[in-house]
């Protein structure tokens, strides 16, 4: 089963230079850290830009939703900062109809020693090889679903809401 990843920046891509928090956003992580735990499954990957994900506006919303329109698979990882991540899942609801799409992020950045990248990125290729179409975020161990979850900014998580 092939899977296709597109990546438009956040956390999880970071890069920081200094203890005043200084970063920018780097090249994706995804795949590496899908070679580096061994993960065999087939993939391609388009990195559509760069972005914290506060930055990202309708119009890359757009973008993201004509890329995933046009992937090679059915099946979609899309990796993007965890503070705009809902609207943007929500952003798809068209395309979900007919494609399985897995949003991913993290809380710290990939390249940090203790992150929560791997793990979520774990979560979502699972969910996207067993979940049917629809569109889905995979954070904090667990599969949402976008019309009920936010981000709880003080607990440093997602959470369920009805």
């Amino acid at each position: 089963m092939k899977i296709s990843i597109i990546t438009t920046g956040g956390t999880i891509d970071k890069v920081y230079f200094d203890a005043k928090s200084d970063y920018k956003v780097g090249d994706p992580q995804i795949k590496s850290i899908l070679e580096r735990v061994g993960a065999t499954i087939e993939m391609d990957l388009v990195e559509l830009f760069y972005k914290d994900s506060l930055e990202i506006t309708d119009e890359d919303r757009q973008a993201i939703a004509r890329a995933a329109e046009s992937a090679q698979s059915d099946r979609i990882i899309v990796t993007h900062g965890t503070d705009t991540m809902v609207e943007t899942a929500k952003a798809l609801a068209e395309v979900s109809k007919r494609r399985t799409i897995v949003l991913v992020g993290s809380l710290s950045p990939a390249r940090f020693r203790e992150t929560d990248a791997e793990f979520n990125i774990g979560v979502a290729v699972g969910a996207v090889q067993s979940l049917g179409p629809g569109v889905y975020l995979a954070m904090n161990g667990q599969i949402f679903d976008p019309e009920h979850v936010r981000k709880n900014r003080s607990a440093n998580r997602f959470e369920a809401i009805d």
